[in-house]
């Protein structure tokens, strides 16, 4: 998961405007609308822009003011299944950034399978993954022509990427006209760009807290990425900021014992015993895209790893290392975990070695440093 991040445009065009996900779309977006005979009408559209130099050169008024024209879709409808009832869905992907000046996305082909499961798991027509990679390259393509992209920076390098940049890909669908409690049976897809930088502040403490906020019920819709499951998440994380947390960490909603999920991401934990663990798939865990790569690379690595349920207690008393996967997240350490009062720090506060040596291969093969042997990373062409 992980839907937060710090946004920052390299021609200097973001530099006064860094916030979480502050909404600088790129020009090009596509859209897409699934026809009665099952088909769908695919549509890239071209946003008023400037280059970005000249963007960069207005003034943060009108700047704005261009900006937010790029979010206006007058031809989609404002009441809608989605926007009443939240009967909607949404990906999060990222390109990034390689060193001889070209973009390439990481795993397109396993957002676009999952955004097909979670639109049939809402009882509307799944776009299909076949035509969600194509699209998303071509529109990263489309933007990078007119200069909307990072460049690679080998200032990153210094500090494992944990400050490079990259295109964030928002892929989202939206329900046709209507009101009234009913399913979207002729959905639009759509998808934007905008540049993001680093999801947590590396230098920042990362103390972690249970919650007794319930994020999904078995039977529900925690398996799908749709709207409505970051509602508990966003007003849960918040929540614990104001008390100098960074995440909250959600438990079963049945028993209370056991842990699922961050506020907006999968999390592992290290064992003493030197398994690393993280909650299996039920249909309260969002099978997250960075977790099962994160799980790939631990089993090269030759590291035991379980996909089970993993008690609360367990955690307290065994972990000895803990980070979060997702998109936004990467691999992000947590330094510690405070459980009914009670709290355990993992390696002194510090990141573990097979944190470190994780989130380094990761954003290693991401960025081009690190060899991709399992073909994860699709060339922008």
């Amino acid at each position: 998961m992980g839907e937060y991040s710090q946004e920052k445009h390299s021609t200097q065009q973001g530099e006064d405007m860094a916030a979480e996900f502050a909404l600088a779309m790129h020009p090009w977006m596509y859209k897409a609308q699934y026809q009665d005979d099952g088909s769908w009408i695919e549509e890239f559209v071209e946003k008023p822009h400037r280059s970005p130099a000249e963007e960069a050169a207005m003034s943060p008024a009108d700047r704005a003011a261009l900006i937010g024209s790029r979010n206006s879709f007058p031809e989609l409808p404002l009441i809608n299944y989605t926007t009443q009832y939240g009967m909607g869905c949404f990906e999060g992907l990222k390109a990034y950034p390689q060193a001889d000046g070209t973009l390439k996305i990481f795993r397109p082909d396993e957002n676009g399978n999952r955004m097909a499961r979670s639109m049939e798991g809402l009882s509307m027509p799944a776009y299909p993954a076949d035509l969600f990679v194509p699209a998303v390259v071509e529109m990263v393509r489309k933007n990078q022509e007119l200069g909307f992209a990072p460049t690679y920076d080998p200032t990153w390098e210094q500090n494992d990427f944990a400050t490079g940049h990259s295109v964030y890909i928002r892929p989202f669908s939206y329900a046709e006209p209507g009101i009234g409690l009913n399913l979207s049976t002729r959905p639009w897809v759509v998808m934007i760009g905008t540049e993001v930088g680093s999801y947590f502040d590396p230098d920042a403490a990362s103390r972690a807290v249970t919650t007794n906020k319930v994020r999904a019920t078995p039977g529900g819709t925690g398996w799908i990425k749709c709207a409505a499951n970051y509602v508990i998440p966003t007003l849960a994380k918040k929540e614990v900021q104001k008390k100098g947390f960074m995440e909250a960490i959600f438990l079963d909603a049945t028993e209370k014992r056991y842990v699922e999920e961050g506020s907006a991401c999968n999390i592992f934990f290290l064992l003493d015993s030197g398994t690393l663990v993280t909650p299996s798939l039920q249909d309260t865990v969002l099978p997250g895209i960075n977790r099962h790569s994160v799980i790939d690379l631990a089993r090269k690595k030759g590291v035991s790893t379980e996909e089970r349920r993993v008690p609360i207690d367990e955690v307290m008393e065994s972990a000895v290392e803990c980070f979060v996967t997702g998109t936004a997240a990467g691999v992000s350490h947590i330094e510690s975990i405070e459980h009914q009062g009670r709290t355990s720090v993992f390696r002194d506060g510090k990141v573990g070695e097979l944190t470190g040596e994780l989130a380094r291969t990761l954003k290693g093969i991401q960025y081009g440093t690190v060899e991709d042997t399992f073909g994860w990373m699709v060339p922008v062409e």
